[in-house]
C-alpha cells in the first residue's frame, strides 16, 4: 500500500512540475492594442479618409473590441468604429452591404457568430486611417 501510495505521489509531482515548466514558458497573450501595434510596426500613419475602394482590398483581420483593417497589399487601412466596438470579435464572420465599389465611414458591418450563424451585432464604421510601410533611404 506504501509502494502504491508513494508511486502515485511521485507522479503527481512529476506533473505538477511538467504543469509549472509549460506556465513558465508561455508567453504573456498580447491585448487587442497591442496585436495591432505589432501588426502595424514599421508603418506610418496617412490622412483618414471616409472612404476605401473594396476591390483592392485583399484581407481583412478583427482585432477584439478595438478594430477592423483592410489590406490593400502595400496598405493598411485601419478603421476604428465611431460605434458597437465592443461587438467586434475575430471569431465572428463580418456581413457588409455596400451600394457601390467603396466602403464609407457611414457603413454599417453586422458581426455574425461563425459557430451559430447568429446575429451579434452591429458595427459604425468610423474614418479610414491608411498605415503604409516607411521607405529606408539607401545609402548611394
Amino acid at each position: 500500500m506504501k509502494i502504491v501510495a508513494g508511486k502515485i505521489a511521485a507522479a503527481l509531482a512529476a506533473g505538477s512540475l511538467l504543469v509549472a515548466g509549460t506556465m513558465a514558458d508561455a508567453k504573456p497573450r498580447l491585448t487587442p492594442e497591442q496585436q495591432l501595434a505589432k501588426a502595424l510596426d514599421g508603418r506610418v500613419a496617412g490622412e483618414a479618409e471616409d472612404c476605401i475602394y473594396l476591390p483592392r482590398v485583399t484581407q481583412t483581420r478583427i482585432y477584439d473590441k478595438t478594430a477592423i483593417v483592410y489590406d490593400t497589399g502595400s496598405t493598411l487601412w485601419v478603421n476604428r468604429p465611431e460605434s458597437g466596438a465592443r461587438s467586434l470579435d475575430d471569431n465572428d464572420i463580418m456581413l457588409t452591404q455596400t451600394f457601390s465599389s467603396q466602403l464609407c465611414s457611414v457603413d454599417i458591418v453586422r458581426m455574425i457568430d461563425r459557430t451559430g450563424g447568429f446575429w451579434r451585432g452591429s458595427v459604425g464604421l468610423g474614418q479610414f486611417v491608411p498605415y503604409k510601410k516607411v521607405k529606408v533611404a539607401s545609402a548611394n
